[in-house]
Formats: C-alpha cells, sequence, structure tokens
C-alpha cells in the first residue's frame, strides 16, 4: 500500500474529490507547537504501490488542516496555526502561491469545510472560540459564529442542506447551526468531555457523529438526541477524528491518540469491524475517498501518510 514519509508531523490528509489518484497532507513542525509547516499535493501511482509528491507549499507556522474546493478541481485551501487561511491553486507554479491570504481568526485555525451543496463557500473553525464563513468571490468573511465558549475544534457542512452545519467544541457541546439564523438552532451536550471532531452521515442528513476525549464516538439522530444512537467504544485514548463513509450508510472511521485507525459500523452490535495499528505517534487524520469505494488514508505524528484499501493492510507493500 502507498507510504509517504513527510519531514513534518502529520496533521490531515483529504482526498479530492475530482481525482481518484489526487490527495493533499497537512503537516506542522514540533507536532505543531513551535515552527513552520508544509502542503504536501501527493498523487498514486496507476497500478501500483507507489505516491509521489507533485507539489509542496510551505507555510511560516503549521498546517493543521487542508480541503479541496469543490467547485474548482486545483484549489485547495489551508487552516495556519498563525489564525490565517490561505488559499493555493496548484495549476500555478509555486512562485504565484498562495493566491488568496485571509487573516481574521485571533487563534490557531484548525478545520476547514468546503460545502458541498452550493460549492461557493467553506467553514473555518478555531481555537479563538468561533465559526466563520467564507465566500471565494469575498475579500473578507461573511459571517461569524460566536457562541461556543472554548476551542471549536471542527465544523462541518450537512451533506444534503446548503445552509447548515455542525461544530464541535472543547465546551463538550456540538452546535447544529443554520446560516439564516441569528444563532444555533440545537445545542447537544454530546459528552463529559471535549469534543474533537464530528461529521454528518451522507445519507441520512440527521444523523451526526461526534468523538471526545472521552476514548468514544457517539452517533446522533438530531431529531431525538436526548440519547445517542449508539455509543461505540474500542480506543484506548482521545478520539482525534470521526468520519462517516461516502459509500456505505453505517461505516464510520476513526482515528485516536491510541494510534489506531478503527472502522465501525454503528447499525450491528459488534460495532468495532476493523482496526488498524499501522501508525507509530498519535493518529489524527482520517480521510475516505469518494471516488474510489473502500480506499482509506491516514497521517499521524510519525510523520507518515498511509493510503490502503479497507480489509488491507495499510503497512503491505
Amino acid at each position: 500500500m502507498p507510504v509517504f514519509k513527510a519531514p513534518f508531523n502529520g496533521y490531515s490528509v483529504k482526498f479530492s474529490p475530482f481525482y481518484e489518484s489526487r490527495l493533499a497532507v497537512a503537516t506542522a513542525q514540533n507536532f505543531g507547537i513551535l515552527g513552520n509547516g508544509r502542503i504536501h499535493v501527493l498523487e498514486l501511482a496507476p497500478g501500483a504501490p507507489g505516491v509521489t509528491e507533485s507539489v509542496a507549499y510551505d507555510t511560516a507556522d503549521a498546517v493543521y488542516d487542508v480541503c479541496w474546493s469543490e467547485s474548482h478541481d486545483s484549489v485547495l485551501i489551508a487552516a495556519i496555526g498563525d489564525g490565517s487561511v490561505k488559499i493555493y491553486d496548484t495549476a500555478l507554479p509555486p512562485p504565484s502561491n498562495p493566491i488568496r491570504s485571509f487573516q481574521e481568526h485571533a487563534r490557531e485555525v484548525q478545520s476547514l469545510d468546503y460545502n458541498p451543496t452550493r460549492r461557493d463557500s467553506f467553514l473555518t473553525s478555531s481555537w479563538d472560540d468561533t465559526v466563520k464563513l467564507w465566500a471565494m468571490d469575498r475579500p473578507a468573511s461573511v459571517r461569524t459564529f460566536k457562541e461556543h465558549v472554548y476551542c471549536v475544534y471542527q465544523a462541518v457542512w450537512n451533506p444534503k442542506h446548503g445552509d447548515v452545519f455542525a461544530s464541535a467544541s472543547g465546551d463538550c457541546t456540538v452546535r447544529i447551526w443554520d446560516v439564516r439564523e441569528p444563532g444555533s438552532t440545537m445545542i447537544i451536550p454530546g459528552h463529559e468531555y471535549e469534543i474533537l471532531s464530528c461529521d454528518w452521515n451522507k445519507y441520512d442528513d440527521c444523523i451526526l457523529a461526534t468523538s471526545s476525549v472521552d476514548k468514544t464516538v457517539k452517533v446522533w439522530d438530531v431529531r431525538s438526541y436526548r440519547v445517542p444512537l449508539a455509543v461505540l467504544n474500542g480506543h484506548g485514548y482521545a478520539v482525534r477524528k470521526v468520519k462517516f463513509s461516502p459509500h456505505r450508510r453505517s461505516l464510520i472511521a476513526s482515528c485516536s491518540y491510541d494510534m489506531t485507525v478503527c472502522l465501525w459500523d454503528y447499525m450491528v452490535e459488534d460495532a468495532l469491524v476493523g482496526r488498524y495499528d499501522h501508525h507509530t505517534e498519535f493518529a489524527v487524520g482520517i480521510d475516505m475517498s469518494v471516488l474510489v469505494e473502500g480506499l482509506m488514508a491516514s497521517t499521524g505524528w510519525d510523520e507518515l501518510v498511509y493510503v490502503w484499501q479497507q480489509g488491507m493492510d495499510p503497512r503491505a507493500s
């Protein structure tokens, strides 16, 4: 299976929504505490286990997340540790990048999510306790959502409703927002410890997954959220990211500070259906390809990026 060795610690990995062999990786020097960052754009070799770097962009601060544009196949966005948001166009020569840079967040930018239905806007979340909405054609953010009272680790668009998103925070809540409303429309006190990640089910727009420092993944129906639909136990430490499969309704991937990636089917009693222990440091980035069913990628503080097919060993050559 393809493996890429980065010079810095991995934080995030995202498959391109346009090219099945392309992915982007966000990395940070010195575990993201102090130092530079680098964004890698990788290409999987057709019919072979290799992976090559097509371009890399250096930043003066850590890069915590990346996301691809849903409307321009060569454009990607990066969340930077100095509070900036930078936009890159891989079709242009490296000296022409970044093509834009926004500096509004007061603390580190933790997550990015491009609107999959409108395809003209994206969200950022930050350690400054806010979520911001941006439009590609605007010189500044469109709106700031400020209700959380601690770091917002992730904000994700609903896959069906272009005005609705969820945000996961260290204040132990997930909030549901509609950009047409003045404030959040729902507050879910999902965990007793910090909530580090959330994601929407791609087949049911009312189902949401959360992951937490409490070592669990929980699945919620926002129509009746007093009790979770499922509580998934199996990680040994905080669960850093959670991601619903774009191909299977009940399949969830998660990665953890216990260095593992887990696959879950939340609809069955024995929900843990796969565990991968290929990382040797915190596993903090996970993604599943929209274009190739079963293709997964992960990255971690061991400076490695793995790409593999579900059911295969990520370390197999």
